[in-house]
Order: C-alpha cells, then structure tokens, then sequence
C-alpha cells in the first residue's frame, strides 16, 4: 500500500539521515522526498512516499516518534487530503511545433517560466497521475529534462499537523540539565 508520511521535526543537521535510515533499514524505499522549513524557522516538515505493509510502517511510524528530533508524524493514507506534486519540465520547441506545445501545456494548466530558441521550461502541478499524463504528451516533441519535487500532503478541513504547545521543545533554562533540551519526559544534548 502507498503511503504519505509527514514527519516536524527540528530543523537541525542530520535529522534527514535519521529518519530516513528507519526507512532504508526496514526495507522501504522512498519514493519520492520533500524537505522544507515550516512558518517557524526552527521546525521542518519531512513528507516521503513509500510503498509497504500497513504493520510494518506503523512500526517505522512509532519508533520515528521515538527519535528526539521528531516532534509529530502524520499518516496521510488513511486521511482526506491535498496531495500535489511540481514539476519543472524542459521540452523542445521549435518554431514549427511551438503552437502545439503551447497547446498541451494550455490543457494541463501549465505554466510557461522560460523560453529560449529551441526549447520551453514548463512548470505543473497537480496529482502524480496528472503529471505522469502531462509527460506522456510532451514526450513526442521531445523531452529535454525533468526536474520534480515529489508529492506534498496537507489535511482538509479543519485537522492540521502541527507542534502543539506541550510538544515543542524547551529549553532547560532552570541549569538543572545544562545544555539539554527536553520534551515528554525525554532529554538530548543541544
């Protein structure tokens, strides 16, 4: 089964190793793999694709609880969301195909960001299934290169992932744990 995982965790080197190697080290690939800082400069949001057993990604999904770094993980298979994708597509245009190019892009709500004497770069977004279809119809015009971000998720409605108040991390300011940080009862070396 195809599964979304978002994962805040602190914005701090070496936490992308960490959370992907509970991947990598129970066997699942990663499909595709989204990294970005969140409205606080200090918290990232991991969103990965795998594929794999409903029971053993809840085990990955536990244990990546675990990890001191991570403050929430979101499971987005189960739950109705926003799922989107972006690609930058470079395709062939010459002066006798541009017409159609423009066309096919027109179709796919895409966008035109640069132009140069034999060739288009596009900008999608959309469903992975929409951009694999968009790229399906560039392809005979020729296909110079691909650049995509992988799927990004976010909950409709009302539910949010996010750091609640209680999760976020505190400095240990009383000098009782020196140079530590600490959430849930957990403490690590900062």
């Amino acid at each position: 089964m195809r599964h979304i995982i978002s994962v805040l965790v602190e914005n701090e080197f070496g936490v992308l190793a960490k959370v992907s190697g509970l991947f990598s080290g129970r066997g699942f690939n990663i499909e595709s793999l989204c990294v970005a800082e969140t409205a606080d400069a200090t918290v990232s949001r991991i969103t990965l694709v795998t594929r794999g057993d409903d029971r053993v990604l809840q085990q990955v999904t536990k244990q990546l609880n675990k990890l001191v770094n991570v403050i929430k993980v979101g499971d987005f298979s189960d739950a109705t969301s926003v799922e989107r994708e972006l690609a930058l597509i470079k395709v062939k245009a010459d002066p006798a195909t541009r017409g159609d190019v423009l066309s096919v892009i027109n179709i796919f709500r895409g966008k035109v960001v640069d132009v140069a004497a034999g060739s288009y770069v596009v900008e999608a977004t959309g469903s992975q299934e929409k951009i694999e279809a968009f790229l399906q119809l560039l392809q005979p015009f020729g296909i110079l290169e691909i650049v995509r971000t992988g799927m990004v998720a976010c909950y409709r409605g009302e539910q949010v992932l996010r750091a609640a108040p209680d999760q976020e991390p505190d400095l240990d300011i009383d000098g009782e744990h020196e140079g530590r940080i600490s959430r849930e009862g957990e403490a690590d070396f900062i």
